[in-house]
């Protein structure tokens, strides 16, 4: 595959992953805060979904055209840009996985509290907690990533 077809693909994917995790975040942090498990269980479900859908595609697809792109322009993995790019790009993965492990049990206890028709438990809002906390870092990362790939002094075009 040529590398322009490649370059559009992953900018086009970043763009997927992006968005996706600042989408569903918003969506959960702010739907979360109704209290109201029926209102919160379709929401989680699709939540989990749009993860399964864009982020995990795209969180293996970034990294593989990411190294083709490099390995076509000759750029080692020791520039700098790319270097922290890639470092912060394991640290938002790995703040990822445990995320949709905490957003399927979200879902999970919102579907059970429906269901029985009792208010969410203060489990639900300890799992809450340690989502967000593992969502910042994983934003900081990628704002940053965007920011170096602006930014760079290695022409990439």
């Amino acid at each position: 595959m040529d590398l322009t077809t490649v370059k559009y693909l992953h900018v086009l994917s970043s763009t997927f992953l992006f968005g996706t995790g600042v989408g569903t975040a918003f969506y959960l942090l702010f739907i979360s805060r109704t209290r109201d498990p029926k209102v919160i269980a379709p929401v989680a479900k699709l939540v989990v979904v749009a993860d399964w859908i864009f982020t995990a595609t795209t969180i293996v697809f970034q990294p593989l055209s990411g190294l083709y792109l490099a390995h076509g322009r000759n750029i080692p993995l020791s520039t700098p840009w790319l270097y922290w790019s890639i470092v912060l790009f394991v640290i938002a993965a790995a703040c990822w996985l445990p995320v949709v492990w905490l957003q399927m049990r979200l879902r999970n206890i919102a579907v059970s509290a429906a269901g029985q028709g009792r208010e969410l438990p203060v489990q639900y809002a300890r799992v809450l907690g340690a989502w967000t906390a593992l969502g910042f870092p994983a934003l900081v990362s990628f704002l940053a990533i965007f920011y170096m790939m602006v930014a760079r002094t290695v022409p990439f075009a």
